[in-house]
């Protein structure tokens, strides 16, 4: 199964409270108990999401945790990558890296093409999309060239 780690989901749901209240400052504890996730794990996500640029934070009676950019301006990607690093769907999908079988492998241009799309996608949706309370209406995605297995077999 491919999904993301929990705290993937929880940096997207924190982010989405914060940007439902874009002008207010938030307190780790305030975040904890509107999502319901333990404080620890908010904390730990929050320092994640600042270490990325995605979050602000300022302390004193007039401290929290704000929004680095608009709402508009911050992709699912972005958050996602804060926590998991690069969005890749294999090892050699990342930018730089080296993997043993690439000589011999002959699908690693396809998954990086599956990567790329992902990463497309995910960098059209936006943290004010996924804060909406409404269903998303999601952005159509370019056509990707379909490849069929004949041609697989003649290269």
């Amino acid at each position: 199964m491919l999904r993301l780690s929990r705290m993937s989901d929880y940096a997207a749901v924190v982010m989405a409270q914060i940007a439902r209240y874009p002008d207010s400052a938030h307190a780790a504890a305030e975040l904890s108990d509107a999502v319901g996730v333990p404080r620890p794990t908010v904390s730990k996500t929050l320092k994640m999401l600042m270490q990325a640029g995605l979050l602000t934070s300022r302390r004193g009676a007039q401290g929290g945790y704000r929004l680095a950019r608009s709402p508009h301006q911050i992709s699912v990607s972005e958050i996602i990558g804060a926590i998991e690093g690069p969005v890749a769907m294999t090892e050699c999908s990342q930018d730089g890296s080296v993997c043993e079988l690439a000589a011999t492998c002959g699908v690693a241009d396809n998954w990086q093409r599956v990567s790329m799309a992902i990463r497309q996608f995910l960098d059209s949706v936006t943290l004010a999309d996924l804060a909406q309370t409404a269903p998303i209406k999601l952005p159509l995605m370019l056509p990707i060239q379909s490849v069929s297995v004949a041609s697989i077999s003649d290269a």
